[in-house]
């Protein structure tokens, strides 16, 4: 009978005759006791993250500890003994003998730490710093934990190089004073933070010029050389009339606001510091005068519009130095107050020191200097030309023009090369007090490294100082400059702020540094258009021919400005005591 199925065909087949391998009855862990596997038994391992340190009652991560790398832990649990191999001999009176000498080995664990030196850390932008700077890891050795500490010192670009933020809580606060100190009977207008102003934007087309003013000398191209090594040039002090009149009080602005020619009217050194607000630091304010249908941007006399900061945008700027009683102190030179005054004194004497001063070559302007009286004054009068310039803030919307007159400067000439032509252009120096003294802001020497590293060193500036290289670049624009000639002048002795050196010229088109300074004047005419609305809007419908004031100060230890309402004869009586005062020291 055949089988029906698959499954009858195989149970028909003899039991020796099964299908697949041959059975083996040898079983290898014969005699062998069977070890369970437990769940805590450890087959294998990169790192230790269970053993406890040092770290882990710290708080700390776990490491790896090396110690133990080399361990056997397989089969952790109580069975594991069972596969130890048992010694057979006894090896104990066994020894090696090594003759080589062994040196310790210098790394993090030890008591001692290890210095490696190479080319340091990167520093600020632009900072290439020198060779010189070390990084130590300090071990605490056994009795002391193994604790590590790293301290970066010197590296590219610095002094610095400890990490931002670190005991921050321990830094003395910077409690800036303001520029003037606000009176009760004044109100607040409005206030609006730099948040706000970096937004804003308006295409302003290329001013014209509408007269001109003063004479120019030429430029004296010896500077841009490179100085002998140990011949420096010593700053001079030069008695020469200089002449810096706010704008309600220029008499070619009164004639032009009296003929209609435009609404608003400001001098450059005012109005740049409105168009770069954004980036300053210190405090200061702007007078605005609204009367009829003009408004005026002046400032205050003694006023620190004035005054030339030094490294206002460092990290770790210049602090006032107090005695114990809380009040300032006057012996230390590198204060904010101090710094300012010597760099004003330094700018002063060195855009006078560069010229070469020849009557027979200069350039003479369409009229001769209006602040200058020959019969009263004096002193020579020094090279500066005025240029009075219209430019255009008008909007779509806007019902009638809106029309800016600004009184520009240039301080010297200088003919091209290759064209023949003459230039305009407008004279600076930066200032070294001391690179290794607090408020420094990681700066280079000066001496060593402007021409070899020239790049890194106005990099730095443009960090340091960039609310003073925007004002003074922004009056290069609005006054339509050539060119721009900044000097790098540095203290004969650190600890002296009265001997100075000159230690180079560096030349740059006043865009093209702009530019480099990711500076946008679109956003400078927005901030500028947005206050003149703003204070149209303020005495819109009342009595025009009343003169109204008002103050924009920017606050001294917040990134915002604020707009008061002012009386009308708010300063002018500081101003009369103050002429009272010099009256009575000329009689005296």
């Amino acid at each position: 009978m055949a089988p029906s199925s698959i499954a009858d065909l195989v149970a028909a087949l003899p039991a020796e005759d099964t299908w697949g391998p041959a059975t083996s009855t040898d079983n290898m862990l014969d005699g062998a006791p069977y070890a369970p596997f437990s769940k805590g038994d450890k087959l294998g391992r990169m790192a230790d993250w269970t053993a406890e340190s040092k770290d882990r009652e710290r708080g700390g991560r776990p490491q790896y500890n090396r110690n133990f790398r080399d361990q056997q832990v397989y089969g952790a649990g109580g069975a594991s003994s069972l596969f130890n191999i048992q010694a057979t001999e006894d090896e104990s009176s066994f020894s090696v003998v090594d003759n080589t000498r062994t040196t310790a080995k210098r790394g993090f664990g030890g008591g001692r730490g290890t210095v490696f030196r190479g080319r340091g850390q990167r520093g600020g932008m632009g900072q290439r710093g020198g060779r010189g700077g070390f990084q130590r890891a300090v071990g605490g050795g056994r009795g002391q934990g193994g604790d590590r500490y790293y301290d970066n010192r010197g590296g590219r670009g610095g002094r610095g190089g400890r990490r931002f933020g670190w005991r921050d809580y321990d830094k003395p606060q910077r409690t800036r004073e303001p520029s003037v100190n606000v009176r009760p009977e004044w109100s607040l207008l409005e206030e609006v933070d730099f948040n706000r102003l970096s937004k804003l934007n308006l295409e302003t087309p290329d001013g014209e010029d509408l007269d001109t003013y003063g004479f120019l000398y030429y430029y004296d191209r010896s500077y841009d050389k490179v100085p002998v090594k140990n011949m420096e040039r010593r700053l001079v002090s030069m008695d020469r009339a200089a002449y810096n009149v706010t704008t309600s009080q220029d008499p070619v602005i009164q004639e032009l606001a009296e003929k209609n020619e435009a609404t608003v009217f400001a001098s450059s050194d005012i109005l740049s510091m409105l168009m770069c607000a954004p980036r300053s630091v210190y405090s200061w304010d702007i007078v605005i005068v609204h009367q009829g249908n003009k408004i005026y941007f002046d400032k205050r006399d003694g006023a620190s519009i004035d005054l030339v900061t030094v490294n206002e945008n460092a990290v770790d700027a210049p602090m006032e130095v107090t005695d114990n009683a809380g009040s300032k102190s006057a012996d230390s030179i590198n204060t904010p107050s101090a710094l300012a005054l010597e760099a004003t004194v330094i700018n002063h004497n060195f855009a006078l020191q560069t010229m070469s001063e020849s009557q027979e070559h200069r350039i003479e302007f369409s009229n001769p200097n209006h602040f200058y009286n020959a019969s009263e004054e004096t002193e020579p009068l020094a090279s500066k030309g005025y240029k009075y310039r219209r430019f255009d803030l008008s909007l779509e919307r806007d019902e009638e023009p809106l029309n800016m007159i600004v009184r520009t400067e240039v301080d010297a000439a200088l003919r091209n090369p290759v064209t023949g032509e003459d230039q305009q252009v407008l004279v600076k120096a930066l200032n070294e007090f001391d690179n290794k003294a607090q408020g420094s802001g990681g700066g280079l020497d000066w001496r060593n490294k402007l021409w070899s590293q020239r790049g890194a060193v106005i990099a730095t500036e443009m960090k340091n100082n960039s609310s003073k290289l925007a004002r003074w670049t922004t009056q290069a624009i609005l006054a339509k400059a050539d060119a721009m000639k900044l000097g790098f002048v540095s203290r004969a002795n650190p600890r002296s702020n009265t001997n100075h050196v000159v230690l180079g010229v560096v030349g740059y088109k006043p865009r093209e540094f702009a530019t480099q300074m990711n500076l946008n004047l679109g956003n400078g005419w927005g901030i500028v258009r947005t206050i003149v609305d703003r204070i149209r809007a303020l005495d819109a419908g009342e009595d025009a021919e009343t003169p109204k004031k008002y103050l924009l100060i920017k606050d001294p230890n917040k990134p915002v400005l604020r707009l008061y309402s002012v009386p009308v004869n708010t300063f002018e009586e500081e101003e009369e005591i103050e002429e009272q005062e010099i009256a009575e020291e000329e009689e005296a």
